[in-house]
């Protein structure tokens, strides 16, 4: 094992035994058996080394993802991608905490990949017409959502007991974001014609939007290309309550 390796293999024990889940470079460099200016040659600072251990220790969860094909069903990932990050942080209380800690001031690789491949899964549901607003803004909401159940559910285990409440969130989240199977605004029963318009065009402009990042079109200039994605922005991603341009809804 070479030394990087083994510091970082320590460095991870240890964040794990941690009541607190913090660890002292000095302690590293006691259990590795390496002087300081090792450590600090291999990873620059404290930051960066724990920032490579939650990288390390995410790294078997993000394989799978990894690994999935583009044929899957979107929506299903979305659901697995919800339940298996959760599930992650609950078996890896401490790694999750340091991996969401507002003492690390550069996101670790593992955190800005999630979000990466949760962006894509929202880009296939998009293209296929589920997705009822741009996929990065529904990432961003998705994310945020899962990482505040996830770090109630770690940090205040006696106060969420029930972890049944992962699944309702995911479920709530997923209805605001996404359209139901078969979906068909003009037939919805419980909506005004307005909003029933209003869902339609977002999700017209959000799966048209998808569908020319995944095919863009050869007859458009690259200026143009950006100014059209950057309406199609807008339109999926405007407020169901905003006022029309009159002032009127």
């Amino acid at each position: 094992m070479s030394t990087r390796a083994r510091i970082l293999e320590v460095a991870a024990d240890l964040v794990a035994e941690s009541v607190d889940g913090d660890v002292s470079t000095r302690a590293v460099c006691e259990a590795a058996q390496v002087g300081a200016p090792a450590l600090y040659r291999y990873f620059g600072d404290k930051e960066g080394l724990l920032s490579a251990v939650v990288d390390h220790g995410f790294d078997r969860y993000l394989a799978t993802k990894r690994r999935r094909g583009t044929g899957t069903d979107p929506i299903q990932d979305l659901r697995d991608g919800w339940d298996s990050h959760v599930e992650f942080a609950l078996q890896n209380p401490n790694l999750y905490r340091l991996m969401n800690s507002p003492a690390m001031r550069t996101a670790p690789a593992a955190a800005l990949e999630s979000h990466q491949i949760l962006t894509r899964d929202l880009e296939r549901a998009a293209a296929l017409g589920r997705l009822r607003l741009a996929p990065d803004l529904a990432a961003q909401m998705v994310m945020s959502a899962s990482v505040g159940v996830a770090l109630m559910l770690v940090a205040r285990p006696s106060t969420f007991t029930d972890r049944s409440i992962s699944r309702r969130i995911r479920d709530a989240v997923h209805a605001s974001i996404l359209t139901p199977d078969g979906f068909d605004p003009g037939s919805a029963q419980d909506t005004t014609a307005s909003s029933r318009d209003d869902a339609q065009l977002r999700s017209t402009a959000s799966r048209l939007n998808a569908l020319l990042r995944q095919s863009p079109d050869q007859s458009l200039s690259v200026a143009e290309t950006v100014l059209l994605t950057e309406w199609l922005d807008r339109l999926s991603n405007a407020p169901t309550d905003a006022p029309e341009a009159g002032g009127h809804r």
